[in-house]
């Protein structure tokens, strides 16, 4: 008979059979102490595990919550119903809806029931297979500031991939945008600048010719009394025209300045005499000059006529009477404001402020003030130039001009001019007292515009002079070698085809170095500069010009000294 089988018994999944003796017992015993020993080893490595990866999900959760909370864009979750579900600090900011309202709240009423259609149809898109939604909408915050935000959601799906709310990202763009606006300002003026100023250039020659050959025929004598009236009407609209171009050129940026080192207050304190009877005596004028105010380099006639452009404007803004307020300090520009001022630079300015209580512009005027020929003011009121003259004179002085206005609130402009660093030049007499009498010199005449060099040749002729002219720079030094003999002066325009009259003036100094130079230009642009024409002690006359003008600018650079 078979003796009956060991029976096995499993032992923490060890299959041991039975003990027979003590030294099997003791070998069971350490080995299941082994056993035990390594599973609690194990059990160990899994709950450290375990602990580290619930210390990396805390870890996790808790930068997602600083991500979250510190971002500067606003961050939210909806459910697929346009509820909120989670709102970050940033949104409470700029919605000015605190989390606790907004939670579990429905966009429509947070924001207005538009919303609700406009968030519930993207939703119902990114549910059908649009992956993803990017739109920019401008919101009312909570205190009715007008927002506009940029905004950019994605759908959040469940474990099984069916779609269970929304996340977005939406950025306050109201600053961007409202630079924008600006840069887009800066570039229309330049550009207007840029047309007014080409016109002015060509209209200056015409006028020049109009206004010239009107005063030979009335200065001759030889027309009749109803013919020297109609002459004496095209004179003055042709001297009306000149105030006009001049005004367009100043916009532009390419009038002919003569900038000195000037004391702002000084120059506040002489126009303030002419203010006082301009503006009338319904309008108290204020002035606050700031203490240790410093030097500015500008042309101070065409600061003056800042001032008085904006009390004429002030004064007109409120006819009912009110107050004009003249301000000026030390300001400094930081990069902070650079930022959010296009066309400022930094640095150390001299403000110039002036205030009025008047009835002040909504924002649609204000984009438009600067521009040539606009104006609110009744037909025949004005010519809509006063401001660009203003905007034109600062920004070619190197400044910056900034406004501020509401309406019925009054307005404010406020005009930067760069410190200079030299000391204020005192005010100079007259250069020198001029010989008032007809010449007798050779002039060597250089302008291409035909009928502008056939009257400057009849005036010059009618005060005695011998001329010789040119229509090129090219023709001037073959005239010039032909000649032979001494030129007393070179009457030469700026801008020509070709050589400039600056070149010209170069090549001719050195067979007639005695020889005097006076420009004449009707559109001092950037190449004036750059050619060096108006260097120091470089004379100039301004197109359009009198016979009698241009004589008295002859004697001077005759009569100087060399």
């Amino acid at each position: 008979m078979n003796s009956p089988q060991k029976k096995k018994v499993p032992i923490f999944n060890v299959e041991v059979g039975l003990v027979r003796t003590r030294d099997e017992l003791e070998k069971l015993n350490a080995h299941l102490e082994d056993k035990v020993r390594e599973r609690t080893e194990d059990l160990s490595c899994e709950i450290a595990q375990r602990e580290r990866a619930e210390a990396a999900l805390r870890e996790e959760r808790e930068r997602y919550r600083e991500l979250f909370e510190n971002a500067n864009d606003i961050l939210y979750t909806l459910d697929l119903t346009g509820r909120v579900t989670s709102l970050n600090a940033a949104g409470e900011q700029i919605i000015g809806h605190k989390r606790r309202e907004a939670l579990g709240t429905s966009i429509g009423e947070i924001l207005g029931e538009e919303y609700q259609d406009f968030v519930q149809g993207m939703l119902d898109e990114e549910t059908n297979g649009k992956h993803g939604t990017a739109y920019q909408l401008e919101i009312v915050a909570r205190d009715g500031r007008p927002i506009e935000l940029e905004v950019s959601t994605r759908l959040v799906f469940d474990k099984e991939g069916r779609p269970v709310g929304a996340h977005g990202i939406a950025r306050d763009v109201s600053e961007r945008k409202k630079l924008e606006q600006q840069l887009r300002q800066a570039q229309k003026m330049e550009a207007i600048g840029n047309l007014a100023g080409g016109i002015a250039h060509n209209f200056n020659n015409m006028l020049t010719v109009i206004l010239g050959y009107s005063h030979l025929i009335l200065s001759s004598g030889a027309a009749d009394s109803r013919i020297r009236a109609q002459v004496e009407t095209i004179a003055g609209a042709a001297e009306r025209s000149v105030a006009l171009t001049r005004h367009l050129l100043t916009f532009s940026r390419n009038q002919i300045l003569q900038p000195k080192v000037l004391d702002l207050n000084a120059v506040v304190r002489q126009t303030e005499k002419m203010l006082r009877p301009l503006i009338g005596e319904n309008m108290n004028l204020v002035s606050r000059p700031g203490r240790d105010l410093g030097r500015v380099k500008a042309d101070p006639g065409q600061i003056e006529q800042v001032i008085m452009n904006l009390a004429v404007n002030a004064r007109d803004a409120m006819p009912d009477g009110g107050a004009l307020i003249i301000e000026t300090k030390n300001v400094e520009f930081d990069e902070d404001y650079i930022r959010w001022h296009p066309g400022a630079r930094p640095g150390t300015y001299a403000l110039l402020k002036v205030t009025d209580t008047g009835c002040g512009m909504d924002q649609q005027t204000m984009s438009h003030i600067f521009e040539p020929f606009f104006t609110t003011k009744e037909a025949g009121k004005g010519t809509g130039l006063g401001l660009a003259t203003v905007y034109g004179i600062v920004k070619q002085s190197g400044g910056h001009i900034w406004v501020y206005s509401e309406v019925g609130q009054g307005t404010t402009f406020k005009i930067y001019l760069p410190h200079a660093e030299e000391s204020a030049e005192p005010v100079e007499p007259s250069e020198m007292r001029v010989e008032r009498r007809d010449g007798g010199e050779t002039i060597l005449l250089v302008e291409d515009e035909a009928a502008l060099r056939r009257l400057v040749h009849d005036m010059l002729e009618r005060y005695g002079y011998t001329v010789l002219q040119a229509e090129s720079a090219e023709a001037a030094i073959i005239l010039c070698e032909q000649h032979g003999g001494p030129i007393s002066l070179l009457l030469t325009d700026v801008i020509m085809t070709g050589m400039n009259g600056s070149q010209l003036a170069d090549r001719l100094r050195t067979p007639h170095p005695e020889m005097k130079v006076l420009y004449m230009s009707g559109y001092t642009d950037g190449s004036i500069l750059r050619h060096g024409v108006l260097r120091h002690g470089t004379r100039l006359i301004e197109k359009p010009f009198k016979a009698e003008t241009l004589n008295k600018k002859l004697r001077e650079t005759l009569g100087a000294k060399a």
